[in-house]
């Protein structure tokens, strides 16, 4: 009998841009020095602007006070109400939505290929919004669970109705997003209707929810939310790999095994879910799928949307952050994402136009 093998040691530090930080069992880990670098300044600055807006708003308190409130039940009663019930559960689902946002949009651009491949510019966001609106109207019923049925059943017939559109012997990214922009417009005129077809309360309701806010949302609509989203994280992960190598094309990415049209339903539908998510839980919220996948690549420099980690980040700061202004003048959120987001869709626009030139 030959004698056992030892394991394989840890492979040694490198200090390359890329860095070989682990290898065990024939696999290895590949660590990109500036992406480590990013990802943590995103998180401090997430870490940061959240402590800030747990401490300030109408009750301000200090650092030391927030601190004491979050790790002790035994503090002062009023600041735990503020800081632990009130906006401790605002400030997560923030970074929560933000997060799901830009995974989102991170994998419709890759799927596209194009930077304006976001769900709330190809229609997906809109029909979530639909969905969910036929049941806050016609139903009657602000559930958190029924809603959200409503949303994913919403977003993933209008992928399904994209889909087919668009498909002529393949499916080109440009024709997706040109047929996503229609649908999305049809739907939106549904939605209208609908919201005309009702009583005031119930269209002052379903409108207030369209405008995308994050107050009034507990722990107990948290929990679910946060275990949806790490289940359709973990199934991003198993769809990234093969989705960068379609980035190749469908020939090459035929040659490394990839089936295309799988690999395009698995994303298409993690992404309709994500956004499926968000909407569901405070209505839908624009431009921060389609800005955060775009504002990561530019962070790490890297050759794809595709890096999963920087993207959620960007995504939760910029929704922390648009949240903080939004509470400052008292407005939903989702207004403060749409006003920043249409300044940043021209600019994209100009650039896409200068580019071709």
């Amino acid at each position: 009998m030959p004698p056992a093998r030892a394991p394989l040691p840890a492979a040694p530090v490198h200090f390359g841009r890329t860095t070989r930080t682990w290898r065990r069992w024939g696999l290895a880990l590949l660590v990109d020095r500036r992406t480590v670098l990013v990802c943590g300044v995103l998180a401090l600055a997430v870490l940061a602007l959240g402590s800030l807006t747990l401490a300030t708003g109408s009750r301000s308190l200090t650092l030391g006070q927030v601190l004491t409130a979050l790790v002790d039940p035994d503090s002062d009663p009023r600041n735990r109400l503020v800081v632990v019930t009130w906006r401790l559960p605002r400030l997560l689902f923030a970074v929560v939505c933000g997060a799901a946002l830009a995974v989102s949009g991170a994998l419709f651009q890759s799927l596209t290929r194009n930077p304006l491949g976001s769900p709330d510019v190809i229609g997906f966001s809109a029909g979530s919004y639909a969905g969910a609106t036929v049941v806050l109207v016609l139903i009657g019923t602000t559930d958190y669970l029924t809603v959200a049925a409503g949303a994913l059943l919403g977003g993933a017939a209008t992928a399904l109705l994209v889909y087919l559109l668009a498909y002529r012997n393949g499916l080109q990214p440009f024709r997706l997003i040109i047929v996503g922009i229609a649908v999305g417009a049809g739907l939106g005129s549904l939605t209208s209707m609908l919201l005309l077809s009702v009583n005031a309360q119930q269209a002052m309701l379903a409108a207030t929810w369209g405008a995308g806010s994050l107050s009034g949302l507990g722990f107990e609509q948290l929990q679910p939310a946060v275990l949806v989203f790490a289940a359709l994280l973990l199934a991003t992960v198993g769809v990234v790999r093969p989705l960068a190598q379609l980035e190749m094309g469908d020939d090459t990415a035929l040659a490394l095994g990839v089936r295309a049209h799988r690999t395009r339903l698995a994303a298409t539908v993690t992404g309709v879910a994500l956004t499926a998510l968000v909407t569901a839980a405070v209505g839908p919220i624009a431009f921060v799928a389609l800005a955060a996948p775009q504002i990561a690549q530019r962070l790490t420099r890297g050759a794809t949307a595709l890096r999963i980690l920087p993207t959620a980040l960007t995504g939760a700061l910029l929704l922390v952050a648009a949240d903080f202004v939004a509470q400052r003048i008292d407005l939903p959120v989702g207004v403060v994402t749409v006003s920043v987001g249409g300044l940043y869709l021209a600019w994209l626009l100009a650039r896409q136009y200068a580019a071709r030139r």
